[in-house]
Formats: C-alpha cells, structure tokens, sequence
C-alpha cells in the first residue's frame, strides 16, 4: 500500500470510528434548568421538590414528546406546569401516585419550558449505610416517544434517616474525624466495628463504639504527644550534656597548658 493510500485508510478509519462514537453515546434528553432537591429528608417527614426542564425539543429534534415520572415518595402529588418563552404559565396538570405519564410537550401548544413539582412523605429506610450514606429516589424523570422509546433525563435523591440513625451518624462523623488524625490500630478497629453496627442499624451501640473509638484516638495522640515530649526532654539533656562536656574538656586542656608553662 502506497503512503498516500494508507493516508486516505487512516482518514476514512478515523471518520468511522467518530462516527461509531456518536452512535455509541448515550442520546441526551432536554437540559435541566432550575432545581429544587432537599438534600436530606427526615424519615415520615413532608418533601417537596421541583425540577425545571427547558430546551425541550433539541435533544433529540421533536416536535412533540410525553414525560413521565417516578418516586419513592409515598402520599405523592404531582404539578406539571407549562409556560411559554414570556415565563407565562399557559397550562397545568396534576397527577397522583409514585409514577406518572401522559404530560404531553408540544411545541405547537408554545410550551418553552416545563417546571415538575412533586410533594409527598419521605420513606422509611430499608437498608442502613454509613458512606455513602443511604439514599432515596426522590424524583426520576423520562421523555418518551411514541413507538415506546425513551430517555433517561436525570434522577435525583436523597438522603433519609431517622433521630436514632442521625444522632448515629454524627457520632461517627466526629469518631471519624478523631481516628483520621492518628494511627491507631485499636481506635480504627472500634470505629470499624462502630459502622458495622450503624449499617445493621444498632444505632445505640454504634453511638457507643464511635465514643470508644474517639476516646482511643484522643489517648493515643495524648501518648504520642507525651514520647514526642520525652524525644525532645532527652535530645535537650543531650544537647545541655555536649555542651558540659565540651566546656570542662577545655578547661581541662587550659589547666594542662598552665602547668606546662
């Protein structure tokens, strides 16, 4: 093959495989404008969170397109909301239930821009972690088309817990913290042991574990403290000896030189 033949094969190549590429990657739904998540949520506690949607017809180019949504939320409420590219709103609807379809957006209804607001009460915690700490899906969105295709556009969550797993948590938060700053095979053995409970949700003797791996680490920087003060104390003594020594080892030399004179 010539140089000027494996040139065009490297071209031609190189033009397939950008093109394999852009088939290969994932299509992009609408963009995401505003967005309202908590990002903590207390276990029965009221939620409500909203979402912005705009630039709905580029990716991909349609003209018209259904949105449909889903929770872990129960008790849920859905509002869409439609306004046009003046920020006014020209329509509104509402839904009930964890998941929902069936909100249509069409560029000839003049909708611009789309806001999804969900309430509903945050659910109990089926399975305990400590990092990363357990999560919900509080709110899933999805554009899709006839003929059943879809696109994922974004999933949001967030954390949920309890008083007991909260006042667990922040007790290993400040264990952590404490264990992080020195080494200590015994304080990260019972911080260890402090999350396993966490996660089995034993949250009064993970509290307990934490403070036991906190008083650990607290000791043992306070005896590493103590032999760094000792390694100074003897360097110092050292030092203070040297220099004795040195002294009376000229005076010696002195004394020896006035005798000879």
């Amino acid at each position: 093959m010539t140089k000027t033949s494996w040139s065009r094969f490297s071209k031609l190549a190189l033009a397939c495989l950008v093109v394999l590429t852009a088939l290969a990657a994932p299509v992009a739904a609408v963009s995401v404008g505003e967005e309202d998540v908590p990002s903590d949520a207390q276990v029965e506690s009221k939620v409500t969170t909203s979402v912005t949607l705009n630039e709905l017809y580029k990716n991909p180019q349609l003209e018209s397109w259904t949105l449909a949504g889903s929770t872990e939320l129960t008790d849920v409420t859905w509002t869409v909301t439609y306004y046009d590219q003046t920020g006014a709103k020209i329509n509104q609807e509402s839904f009930d239930g964890q998941n929902f379809s069936g909100a249509t957006v069409a560029a000839d209804d003049g909708t611009s821009k789309v806001e999804i607001r969900v309430v509903g009460t945050a659910p109990s915690v089926d399975s305990y972690k400590y990092d990363p700490a357990q999560t919900f899906d509080v709110i899933h969105l999805q554009q899709t088309r006839e003929g059943g295709s879809s696109n994922d556009i974004e999933t949001w969550t967030t954390h949920h817990y309890t008083d007991e797993s909260q006042s667990a948590r922040d007790a290993l938060d400040e264990s952590k913290a404490a264990v992080e700053g020195v080494n200590s095979d015994e304080a990260q053995a019972s911080f260890d042991n402090a999350v396993s409970a966490f996660e089995n949700g034993n949250f009064e003797l993970a509290t307990e574990l934490a403070n036991e791996a906190q008083t650990k680490a607290q000791q043992a920087e306070q005896s590493s403290q103590t032999q760094q003060m000792l390694i100074y104390a003897a360097g110092g003594l050292l030092a203070i000896a040297v220099v004795v020594g040195g002294v009376f080892y000229w005076r010696s030399q002195q004394s020896g030189y006035d005798k000879l004179g």
